[in-house]
């Protein structure tokens, strides 16, 4: 009797499954090995993930809730303080990154890691290149939220009519009140940055105590920093969009109310001057470098740590165009505000000049040391211009020639003025607050310009906080709250060392050595990395595989020959200028009321050493270690633990015989065939097509078996 369709095929099927029986029957014990180790997933587990295959997931990774916030995230940790007091004072000084910035975004999207997960998947020797990230951006942050501390103080001490350093303060001995000596000799917004804020020592050396009002304003930036960073994108995504956005709402209302101010243009005028007899100087060259470096956050790890967040199909190329633009534009912006308000300050303390130096002139002309026929009738020195200033100047400095510089008369001008480069906290504390008592409602503008700088200061800190914390917590499988937390309270109790009254030059020491070569050799070591250890080629079918069209040959001779190039430069350049430059500090002489250069003691060069040694020092470390195979892969340390579509995966934890094994079950005598019985590339039931390069191989998110170093395949997730 013939069989019906439904019966011929059930046995069909009987034939099929009785085939993949048989040659699952030839599998030896090591294949038993393999089916016990977590690289298999169960029947169990594969069920789950037909359900989660195709969506985000299945990695159970957090993502951003939106591009918006993802691109406020970037802006906010690429523009920062430096934007505001760098960026102007080498235009002031001097007259006038991207495909690294791509090279980080991309390898953090594609493999979905913090910098030690990324490195290690590039290269397992160089994974001390994401621990040496982490360790710049702890001694970056212990400092840097100093800053903020100081911002926060300056903000509470804003309510306040008139400003607290509008005026020097008075003092009274036995027979009548004098202005502080101390004031009166400087100025008064220097005073008060020096002796009411930072009550700052003489040296170094003399640590003078804590200072209990910065201590506090200290503990509440930590605080402040703790709670945002504490369910990590989750809450600070949110708060990116205010302290990402408010900087530029100040900016725009300082600048439209500068304008309005009598001198901006003159500061703007001086701003776009080129200094071209300096043009020629490299060390112009390798700060406008140094400038442009830093001004992107390369080697943080908070870029890398950032884009670890995103879809692996995010255009991460317009995404480095787009946040290096908006860079740019804001140190731009910022640099036309201080231009425009420090030509206003200009105009200011020029107009105090001429009237103190014509006063003197009157003196002169009453002793008759000066001859009144000499001065034009026109010329009315009580109330005289600049203009006709610099005529009677010029009149009198002829007319007497040898005998001028007793008379001790200033040029008064203000180019003069906005030739002195003020960058860091002289701009901000001491430049920008002076200037603000001139104008009207100073109040208001001070609460608002501090208000900014706590929000470019913060942005900055949660990305430079997000290099510390995710790669940890992707290495290590901590929880973010209690690390963050751990992590907070461990760096404001380190921070207290800049709270003394000392503080201040270790918050030069550790700006000057803990970073600058460091995050150089750091980003160096990635380009290398990517270019080199991993393969252009290889790094440029991946960038074509993720976003769906293949980069600019430009990037390719970029990172290959061009940025290395340059970075090395730029590193041999730091290096001759920090052998030729006396490692020192500027302190304040509170006897003179004024800065003077000293020379670190022999305790304080030992420290400055020992910060570039410790920042680079996991890079050395980790490839020593794991090229002489040092430690034990069957401790369950990081070398054992692989990633896979975003799941921890735990190798089997005997590694006795062959290391170049993919099964770590056997010596490579026991080894039988290489063909397993379960694929572990199959494609599951319902689940879209396996992520390839078009060259047909897996790309870097997938095992592939063909791989003769596979047990030390590197922390990824892919």
């Amino acid at each position: 009797m013939p069989k019906n369709s439904k019966v011929v095929k059930r046995e069909l099927d009987d034939e099929v499954i009785e085939s993949v029986k048989d040659l699952l029957s030839n599998e030896d014990s090591v294949d038993d090995a393999f089916k016990k180790s977590e690289l298999i997933v169960d029947v169990q587990e594969e069920k789950d993930l037909e359900v989660e295959e195709g969506s985000e997931a299945e990695d159970e990774r957090p993502a951003w809730n939106s591009k918006l916030q993802y691109i406020l995230a970037q802006v906010g940790f690429s523009v920062g303080l430096g934007n505001v007091w760098r960026f102007p004072y080498l235009c002031q000084k001097n007259g006038g990154g991207i495909p690294l910035f791509f090279l980080e975004l991309s390898v953090g999207q594609r493999i979905r890691r913090g910098s030690i997960g990324v490195w290690n998947y590039i290269s397992p020797k160089l994974g001390g290149i994401g621990f040496a990230s982490c360790v710049v951006c702890y001694f970056v942050a212990l400092y840097y939220n100093v800053i903020i501390g100081w911002t926060l103080f300056y903000f509470s001490q804003s309510f306040q009519q008139p400003l607290p350093w509008d005026q020097c303060p008075l003092v009274k001995n036995a027979s009548h009140t004098l202005i502080e000596p101390e004031c009166e000799k400087s100025s008064a917004t220097t005073y008060y940055w020096y002796r009411e804020a930072l009550n700052i020592s003489s040296s170094i050396s003399e640590s003078g105590g804590l200072n209990w009002k910065m201590t506090v304003c200290l503990l509440a930036a930590w605080v402040m920093v703790c709670l945002a960073m504490i369910k990590g994108i989750q809450s600070s995504g949110k708060i990116m969009y205010f302290s990402s956005l408010f900087p530029y709402v100040v900016l725009i209302c300082f600048l439209t109310r500068a304008l309005l101010l009598n001198g901006s243009t003159d500061g703007i005028r001086h701003m776009f001057t080129p200094k071209l007899e300096i043009m020629l100087e490299p060390k112009v060259w390798r700060e406008a470098a140094t400038q442009v470096f830093f001004a992107l956050g390369l080697g943080f790890g908070g870029v890398i740590a950032f884009s670890s967040y995103n879809k692996r199909d995010n255009n991460c190329h317009f995404d480095a165009v787009l946040v290096s633009f908006i860079n740019f534009f804001t140190s731009v912006l910022a640099t036309l505000v201080v231009f425009a308000v420090l030509g206003f300050k200009a105009n200011v303390v020029n107009e105090k000049c001429i009237a103190q130096n014509s006063e003197m002139i009157i003196k002169f002309l009453k002793m008759g040391n000066i001859s009144q026929d000499i001065i034009p009738h026109h010329i009315n020195l009580s109330s005289i211009t600049a203009e006709d200033y610099h005529l009677v100047y010029d009149i009198i400095q002829k007319v007497k020639e040898e005998e001028f510089w007793v008379l001790h008369l200033n040029s008064c001008q203000i180019k003069d003025e906005l030739n002195k480069a003020v960058q860091g906290t002289g701009l901000a504390f001491i430049a920008f607050t002076e200037a603000m008592t001139h104008f009207p409602a100073s109040p208001f503008w001070s609460v608002m310009f501090f208000l900014m700088l706590i929000n470019l200061g913060l942005g900055s800190m949660f990305g430079t906080i997000e290099g510390i914390i995710t790669p940890i917590v992707d290495t290590f499988k901590v929880r973010k709250e209690i690390l963050t937390v751990i992590c907070c309270l461990l760096a404001f109790s380190i921070g207290l060392i800049f709270v003394q009254r000392s503080g201040n030059y270790f918050v030069t020491m550790f700006d000057d050595y803990s970073a600058t070569l460091p995050l150089l050799i750091v980003v160096i070591l990635e380009n290398i990395a990517v270019s080199f250890v991993y393969g252009i080629d290889k790094f440029i079918e991946d960038l074509k595989d993720m976003l769906g069209f293949a980069p600019s040959r430009y990037y390719y001779y970029m990172w290959k020959y061009i940025s290395p190039l340059m970075l090395l430069s730029l590193l041999i350049a730091s290096i001759v200028n920090m052998g030729l430059s006396p490692p020192g500090y500027n302190a304040w002489i509170e006897d003179k009321a004024s800065e003077e250069f000293l020379n670190y003691p022999t305790w304080g060069m030992i420290v400055c050493i020992s910060l570039m040694v410790l920042a680079i020092l996991p890079v050395p470390v980790v490839f020593i270690v794991r090229r002489c195979n040092l430690i034990d892969d069957s401790s369950g340390n990081l070398a054992s633990v692989t990633y896979k579509r975003g799941r921890v995966l735990k190798e089997p934890v005997n590694l006795e015989g062959d290391d170049a094994s993919l099964i770590h079950g056997k010596i490579s005598s026991e080894m039988s065939s290489p063909n397993f019985g379960k694929n572990i590339y199959r494609k599951q039931s319902g689940s879209p097509t396996l992520d390839t390069a078009p060259n047909g191989r897996y790309g870097i998110g997938y095992l592939m078996a063909d791989m003769p170093d596979m047990p030390d395949m590197p922390e990824s997730d892919l």
